[in-house]
């Protein structure tokens, strides 16, 4: 039973970071030699924060799909009580 059990506790593991009880020491690079070449370069600055950007837009979505089904309930409701309202 004990190795059952601890299958399923290594199964079930998450690192400590991803539920965001410690940092992330690593940084967004892990390794300097990779982002002094990308200083050096005369290359188009690139946009780091892609992350932050997705889980906006994540965000927007969410926020526009709860107000079109709030608009959507709210539709029904009115045209429901305009077929009651003929009866």
């Amino acid at each position: 039973m004990r190795p059952v059990l601890r299958f399923l506790l290594n199964l079930c593991h998450r690192p400590v970071v991803r539920f965001g009880l410690r940092r992330d020491r690593r940084g967004r690079f892990r390794d300097p030699r990779f982002v002094s070449f990308m200083a050096q370069g005369n290359r188009k600055a690139l946009d780091t924060d892609l992350h932050d950007a997705v889980l906006r837009g994540r965000k927007l979505v969410r926020t526009l799909f709860k107000f079109a089904l709030a608009g959507g309930c709210a539709w029904v409701v009115l045209e429901s009580a305009k077929a009651l309202s003929v009866f």
